[in-house]
């Protein structure tokens, strides 16, 4: 039986956002060492701040300084703390009532076992040696008295944007680290592109050829069972020009981002077409596959660096309508 393929990926983005009024003035507070929140129409003190009342709905325009030290409320043990997390050590989630403040807080609380925290107890924040404007500006909590570690009255906006003298926005980095398991068709697919052939599964019910193959026929439900090699040759379907610079690019824009349905296939696959201005790209184009340099490949579609026109006539559109 033929060893199925598995690789380790990420998906990775940094998600940007503006803060508002709100959210900045908290952000900005703890930029400061300070801690912000906003006391609502029931007169109940908040941290962070809403943006607008529980209760009439209106933007929430009373701020009020709350202090650094609080009582835990309640919490939680973490045994075996996971990436991203605030520790690579064993720490407690807590929640945190913050003296000035009714609603609690919730924030890692470092001590070294469970039987050193409890309800009732009461911390202090300790502060992150530089301040960026991010609930991280808080590095965790910790018993009240301790001697302050990384307390620093510097800062920095790095990780923010500012107008003036307020934070505007924050980068949050988010990412996703999996196990990617192929089936044994999609092996079969990336063995072949790691030894620079296409290769696809054809449906004995409709005679339809899938790249990259499907276990089964989406049309009819047979499972598919014949390995065919397509051409290495297409026509582009669809396509879109990329105009929008983001952050990671590797192309300049603009450039084309296509649906190419090689021959002897029955769905188009998606990749780059370099080669022309992205102005003269157009539906029925003939391209070709232009692969990296050998020793660069790998079992991944990306050892096609991209498609770019063969210089044959145009498709004609009755030969690819069906599969737009």
């Amino acid at each position: 039986m033929t060893r199925t393929l598995s690789a380790p990926v990420t998906v990775a983005f940094d998600y940007t956002r503006s803060t508002g009024p709100v959210l900045g003035r908290f952000l900005t507070g703890l930029r400061d060492a300070t801690v912000v929140g906003a006391r609502t129409s029931d007169g109940t003190v908040v941290v962070p701040p809403p943006e607008y009342d529980p209760v009439t709905h209106e933007p929430v325009t009373d701020f009020v300084e709350v202090a650094s030290t609080g009582t835990v409320t309640s919490w939680t043990w973490v045994p075996e703390p996971v990436k991203g997390q605030p520790f690579d050590r064993p720490f407690a989630w807590a929640l945190v009532a913050l003296d000035g403040a009714d609603a609690p807080l919730l924030h890692a609380l470092d001590v070294a076992s469970p039987e050193q925290v409890s309800s009732g107890m009461r911390v202090q924040v300790r502060w992150a040696e530089e301040r960026v404007g991010a609930i991280t500006d808080i590095a965790c909590f910790e018993p009240e008295g301790a001697e302050a570690a990384g307390v620093s009255t510097s800062s920095t906006t790095d990780a923010g944007s500012t107008t003036g003298d307020g934070v505007t926005g924050v980068i949050t980095p988010v990412s996703l680290d999996y196990l990617y398991a192929a089936s044994p068709e999609e092996s079969a697919f990336y063995r072949g592109l790691n030894e620079g052939r296409i290769v696809g599964q054809r449906c004995p019910s409709c005679q339809k050829v899938y790249v990259p193959p499907r276990s089964a026929c989406p049309s009819d439900g047979t499972p598919t069972a014949e390995e065919v090699e397509v051409s290495q040759t297409g026509t582009i379907t669809t396509f879109c020009v990329v105009n929008v610079p983001f952050l990671g690019q590797k192309i300049t824009p603009p450039y084309v981002s296509a649906y190419v349905l090689l021959d002897g296939a029955d769905i188009a696959v998606l990749h780059l077409i370099l080669g022309v201005p992205a102005e003269e790209v157009r539906m029925g184009m003939r391209v070709k596959a232009v692969w990296k340099p050998r020793e660069e490949w790998t079992y991944s579609l990306e050892n096609i660096d991209h498609f770019e026109p063969t210089g044959e006539p145009d498709a004609d559109y009755e030969s690819y309508r069906h599969h737009l």
